[in-house]
């Protein structure tokens, strides 16, 4: 890895722009380089339109010729709903290509340099491949282990509660909190929470910046084991997609009460009582669901969590303090019996959201004895 140099970061700004929102893509940005200045660039914005490449060379014409091209990942070599992009670069004459990283995807995983190598192009690769990767970390989890990228999202008081001793939970954070969140929900490609949430808040799970509806929606997962969530929750109206995991513990007549509100129900295998989570991600990997974000209430956030399932944690803690034993807690679940085994965060930003303090970090799993 190399940091990145003016051309690189021009097109991981480009990329950053529609990242999370070309599903089941990568989000790619790419410049065209001649004598030092920028001569065409481009973005790939969704399935079935040209991707980054081919549209920064369209865009550079005739000066893509002898040129260099900064990309953010791997030229493509196969065939999609576009053409391969290796071919694209090879035949508009660029003479040197920086990528990135190499794209994860089995179908590339090199080959597309192995190509553009074969017809003497210069391949350098690497630079600025830290940022071009947290682009597309949901893209790269899910081309190598065929599962979504797992973010725990949850917003507790300075001592770890989420609602008080009587379950209310409105409002924890504050306005820009909730502005951040809509925001992010455009953003990802679903997102779950689980019965008790439903029950007590009765969430839309719907993207809403700025108190609208945002023309990309994700999908609204309801976690209910034995089937008590009502056929008209929020959660499952508004005509956006909705999907209710549940297990043979929940009656058919339940289940097709949910089917005639308009969710799909998808009844998995039981794990210790509850839906097994797994069977959920490897369900929602295989509809091409890159990025989940679990909103809660604690105990599901406690079961992904016991269960080594997240990968990013959005924790924003608000400047109020709650108390009560009972009150619940932002993460639940079995949780650690010694410090030596709590879940730590790496890469680990802090922003202020108003008066609430967004901490975001990486999961760094102890290692298991």
């Amino acid at each position: 890895m190399s940091a990145p140099g003016p051309f690189m970061l021009r097109a991981l700004e480009l990329a950053r722009e529609r990242a999370g929102r070309v599903s089941p893509g990568a989000s790619v940005g790419a410049v065209v380089v001649k004598n030092g200045r920028i001569a065409g660039e481009g973005r790939y914005e969704g399935p079935g339109t040209p991707h980054g490449e081919t549209v920064a060379i369209l865009a550079a014409g005739e000066a893509a010729r002898g040129a260099t091209l900064y990309v953010t990942l791997e030229p493509c070599c196969h065939e999609g709903r576009t053409p391969p992009c290796a071919r694209t670069v090879i035949e508009s004459g660029i003479a040197e290509v920086h990528c990135a990283h190499i794209d994860p995807d089995s179908r590339v995983s090199g080959r597309g340099r192995a190509e553009l190598e074969r017809a003497g192009i210069r391949v350098a690769v690497g630079e600025g491949e830290a940022e071009a990767r947290r682009i597309n970390e949901g893209f790269i989890k899910h081309r190598t282990t065929g599962r979504p990228f797992v973010i725990a999202k949850f917003a507790a008081s300075l001592d770890g509660k989420i609602a008080a001793t009587s379950g209310d939970s409105r409002w924890v954070s504050g306005p820009q909190t909730l502005a951040w969140s809509h925001e992010l929900r455009t953003r990802i490609d679903a997102i779950a929470a689980g019965v008790n949430t439903v029950l007590v808040d009765d969430p839309q799970l719907t993207a809403r910046p700025g108190d609208r509806m945002h023309e990309r929606q994700p999908l609204r997962i309801v976690i209910d084991s034995r089937g008590r969530t009502p056929p008209d929750a929020k959660a499952l109206a508004c005509g956006v997609p909705a999907l209710v995991a549940t297990t043979e513990a929940s009656s058919p007549e339940w289940r097709e009460r949910i089917a005639g509100a308009g969710a799909q129900v998808e009844v998995l295998p039981d794990r210790s009582g509850r839906v097994d989570l797994p069977a959920l991600l490897d369900l929602l990997g295989a509809r091409d669901v890159l990025s989940l974000v679990v909103e809660g209430g604690g105990v599901l956030l406690g079961s992904f969590v016991d269960q080594r399932l997240v990968d990013k944690v959005h924790a924003v803690i608000a400047p109020m303090i709650i108390g009560g034993a009972t009150a619940p807690a932002a993460v639940a679940g079995e949780g650690a019996s010694r410090m030596a085994d709590a879940l730590r965060l790496r890469d680990v930003s802090v922003e202020r959201l108003g008066e609430d303090v967004l901490v975001t970090g990486y999961t760094a799993w102890p290692a298991h004895n």
